[in-house]
Order: structure tokens, then sequence, then C-alpha cells
């Protein structure tokens, strides 16, 4: 298939026209719907002059899903005696946004992004969670543009290492932090949902976290489980438990 070849290999007239013809270099897929790519690299701060042109947000949905299950397969067949638990751990530690911004850093997507003025202006081009969203349109834009074998072998290239050299901690953070709770004689913590925006189809959820003597920590996401996951997330830096990347 033409759209899910290499940009390193012989290109098409079509190809060599293509604005994002350096990027595609880099991603190692020439699209053969270029429209695909310019909405994955457009923010909504952007849309009311991108000449109709929608944002990321509905990309990045689909590209979550895409992600988790190209990641999940791998690992299926990477640990085989792993339980289902490891397995999720694992999971969650390469699909985290932390680690989608890191692959959009070396692929240099910020560079690509379509702001509006403000949102360049205040460093959009750097925040972690931007990048990781538009790391996830990325791979909604090249498995709609050339299926799924097209987005695994992307996922592959740029996951397969992180896998097999893993360092950090395994253990989701929810359970982390209700161990860390209860081993301080602390009630289990309590997650409440504060906030819910965005349309149907692409909602963002705000969860807080409530622990005895502490104050509440907070996370946002996709969905109510990725948001705790944040909360937990960043209160278990917040106490010093973890070190993560918390730019956002």
């Amino acid at each position: 298939m033409p759209s899910g070849a290499k940009s390193s290999g012989a290109k098409s007239s079509g190809a060599s026209r293509s604005p994002h013809a350096p990027l595609e270099q880099r991603l190692g897929h020439s699209f053969a719907d270029a429209t695909l790519l310019t909405r994955a690299l457009t923010h909504g701060s952007a849309t009311s002059r991108s000449h109709g042109i929608d944002s990321y947000q509905r990309l990045e949905f689909l590209g979550d899903r895409v992600l988790g299950l190209c990641v999940a397969t791998m690992l299926h067949h990477a640990f085989p005696k792993a339980d289902e638990g490891e397995l999720a751990r694992r999971l969650n530690q390469l699909v985290k946004r932390e680690t989608c911004a890191e692959v959009a850093r070396e692929l240099a997507l910020g560079q690509a992004i379509v702001f509006g003025e403000s949102e360049a202006q205040t460093g959009g081009r750097k925040k972690t969670a931007i990048l990781a969203d538009v790391c996830e349109a990325v791979i909604a834009a090249i498995y709609l543009d050339a299926g799924l074998e097209a987005a695994q072998a992307f996922v592959r290239r740029h996951w397969e290492r992180r896998m097999t050299q893993s360092s950090g901690p395994l253990r989701d953070p929810k359970t982390t932090l209700q161990e860390w709770a209860q081993g301080h004689g602390k009630a289990a913590p309590t997650y409440t949902m504060t906030d819910r925006s965005g349309p149907d189809h692409a909602p963002r959820f705000t969860v807080r976290v409530d622990i005895d003597d502490i104050d509440p920590a907070f996370g946002t996401g996709g969905s109510k489980r990725i948001a705790e996951q944040r909360a937990a997330e960043a209160a278990l830096v917040r106490e010093g438990l973890w070190t993560e990347s918390t730019d956002t």
C-alpha cells in the first residue's frame, strides 16, 4: 500500500508536494490523505482560522485506543508468563502521557503543531499534555490512512525499546497511593469527579483525590479512570513518592 510505505523509500510526486514531507520522513509514513496529518497537528486554539479543519481532539480519542491495543498486543507476546495485573501495570506505564510526550519530542512534533497566537505564546509546543495528545492523534491519523498494520509498525518502532527497557514503577498510581495511605494508618483514598467538559465524543474529566490530613490532588483525563490515575499520580509526586514530569 503506497500510503503505508516509509518515506525513506521512493517518493511519489504527491509525497514531494506534501507540506509535511520532513515530518512524514521522521514518522516513517507518507500520507495518502494529507488532511489527516494536518488535523492531527491542529490545536483547538487554531481551528477558527484553519479553514474548516477540525482540531486533533477526535483523533486523539481514537489514537488513545489504537495505542492501547498495539501496546497490549506487544506486551501479550513479549511477556507470556505475566499475569493480567502485571500486564496492566506495564500498559499504564507505556501509554501514560509522559511516555507519549517523550515520543512526540523525539519526532519534533511540537515544531509542527498549528496553534492560535495565545497558546503559541504560552509555550504550547513544550507542554507535556499537548505533545501527548498530538502523538496519539498522529497514531490515529496513520491508522485511518493506512490501517492497523501501519499503526502497529509505528508504535513498535517507538515503544518496543521502552517496553523492554522500562525502569519506571510497575505498580499503577492508584494502587501505590492506597498502599502508602494504609501503611500510614490512613483510610483508603477517595475519588470524586469535580468537572466534566468537552463534547460527548471527546470528554474531559477532572477528579479530586482526598486522603486524611493531606491536601487534595487533582487529575484530568479523557475518562474517569485516567483522571483518577492522574490524580493519584499527582498526589504521589507531591508527597515525594514518585518523580514524574508534571508540566502541562
